[in-house]
């Protein structure tokens, strides 16, 4: 059988210049522009970035300084000002119409995620769609959602991960801009910057008011964060950036909401429908686990472990994953991988590292995969690729034990009574997803309540989800307004009570749940 080649016009090359010929005002040939001041300009240190699809070199985020930063956000300042003026209906119109641009050029979007972050082709599909049917769902709802309410006094900020760049920050932006906000959007360094660009042209070009740039976060975080006019932060990152960015806030009084990273568990207790339980460890690997609300952590009662080992490895074992555009033949549709690679080659050496070093510390390897499990082209750099990999029994003292690997490398705790459950469940000290495998739903009932997760399924796992579902993190996961459904607008908008208001949120003062 011949080796698998490149599909067919996908190459990096051939996908970049489909973005400079669609919008010539974005990208140059050899460079990105930032949208600062109203325009797209040629500020900022441009760079490469090494794709970890096949370690080639592609023109990187062009990096402001802190001056740029400021002059771009003072600019945004001045057009919320216009922007909080213009009546709902003509909003709507303008984001109907980036909706309809945006999904005009889906599969260039989808493609760019794929050469960004690594993401295969289904999944990327799955993350443009996502933003354009959620935002579609807020044109329906924000007269109802925004009765009584207005804009918040300045524009939203937007510091947002590598990972979805499309369904969390493009889909975030957009309903910002319709409640009524101008908005300011920093691209991740990490990657996804080539795919905002595109998104914010058409945004841009429908007369949106959006400032796109990029730099290194601790150079211009205080314009981002500090600024004076500014509305509201909203921030999805680690938990290190997240209490950085707090702090920053502090002494402000703004409005913000901070998504942080928290160790997901999955819990195993008196459950015997493994084939269903198979289902959702398969779908739980999908994008190799780059994802805030993926289960790194099984926490199983100690008489069940025979049973969920038969079923967790003839999981990792059919897993597929490799290079996400190639194939057989050129004919043949792009591939259907459960993953692609980690988003750099330093992270793939970091997940190498933590493993010998649980293991050097008498953890138990369970499994660890191999490269030669997945699906190459011929002599192409591997380096950002990553094998599964579990471990039994990790210690306290493992760098991960308390926090997730954002890959594909999974750990199992044993336990045997339900306080080491919940003992072991809780170990992050605050999550934004958990479950429970159980066939006893007293027993699900009782635990429940005491799982520091904001969202907990029964048999199922839970997400970050779409449309009128809310979304938050308990503990150290999450801080300020919870977000999703409604609570998103009402995060950025004021009603009656201004910024007196109590918000569903983790505050210093105070945390309010919404029925969860």
């Amino acid at each position: 059988m011949a080796a698998p080649q490149l599909k067919p016009g996908h190459s990096w090359d051939e996908t970049y210049a489909r973005c400079v010929r669609l919008a010539p005002e974005a990208f140059t040939p050899d460079r990105l522009l930032n949208l600062v001041r109203g325009e797209w300009r040629t500020v900022g240190t441009p760079g490469d970035h090494t794709t970890p699809v096949d370690g080639a070199t592609v023109p990187g985020p062009p990096r402001v300084g802190i001056e740029e930063a400021r002059s771009a956000v003072d600019f945004a300042i001045e057009q919320h000002t216009v922007w909080s003026k213009v009546p709902l209906d003509e909003r709507k119109t303008r984001v109907a119409a980036a909706l309809d641009a945006l999904a005009e050029q889906r599969e260039l979007l989808a493609l760019l995620l794929v050469w960004e972050i690594g993401k295969p082709w289904r999944p990327a599909c799955a993350d443009v769609d996502r933003a354009l049917d959620g935002v579609r769902w807020y044109l329906d709802q924000i007269e109802r959602q925004t009765e009584g309410r207005g804009p918040l006094p300045g524009p939203v900020s937007n510091i947002a991960s590598w990972n979805y760049p499309m369904s969390v920050q493009v889909h975030a932006e957009l309903v910002q801009l319709l409640a009524g906000n101008a908005v300011v959007a920093k691209t991740p360094s990490q990657g996804g910057f080539h795919c905002l660009t595109l998104a914010h042209a058409l945004m841009r070009r429908v007369g949106l008011p959006v400032t796109l740039l990029s730099g290194q976060g601790a150079g211009i975080a205080d314009a981002l964060i500090r600024s004076p006019g500014l509305g509201a932060l909203a921030f999805v990152g680690g938990r290190a950036n997240g209490r950085r960015a707090a702090t920053s806030l502090a002494d402000l009084g703004r409005r913000h909401f901070l998504e942080q990273e928290g160790l997901n568990t999955w819990g195993v207790w008196d459950f015997s429908d493994w084939p269903a339980l198979a289902a959702h460890l398969r779908k739980g690997f999908e994008y190799a686990k780059q994802r805030c609300t993926a289960y790194p952590r099984y926490v199983v009662q100690r008489a069940l472990f025979p049973a969920f080992l038969e079923t967790y490895l003839q999981v990792v074992r059919g897993l597929r994953f490799g290079h996400p555009l190639a194939v057989d033949d050129p004919a043949d549709d792009l591939p259907e991988l459960d993953f692609g690679p980690v988003i750099h080659a330093a992270k793939a050496t970091e997940l190498r590292g933590r493993f010998d070093a649980a293991v050097a510390a008498r953890a138990v390897p369970l499994y660890r995969g191999t490269l030669a499990d997945g699906r190459f082209l011929s002599g192409q750099v591997l380096d950002a690729y990553l094998a599964p990999a579990c471990l039994l029994e990790p210690p306290t003292s493992w760098a991960l034990h308390h926090s997730e690997p954002f890959g594909p490398l999974d750990s199992v705790v044993l336990v045997d009574t339900e306080s080491e459950l919940l003992a072991a469940m809780n170990a992050g000290n605050g999550s934004l997803v958990a479950s429970l495998a159980t066939d006893d739903q007293d027993f699900a009932a009782r635990i429940t309540p005491d799982l520091l997760a904001f969202k907990v399924g029964v048999n199922k796992p839970r997400s970050r989800g779409d449309r009128e579902e809310v979304f938050g993190g308990l503990g150290a996961s999450w801080k300020g307004a919870f977000v999703g459904g409604d609570l998103l607008v009402q995060a950025v908008t004021y009603g009656p009570e201004g910024a007196d208001e109590k918000l569903y949120g983790n505050f210093p003062s105070y945390s309010l749940y919404p029925p969860r």
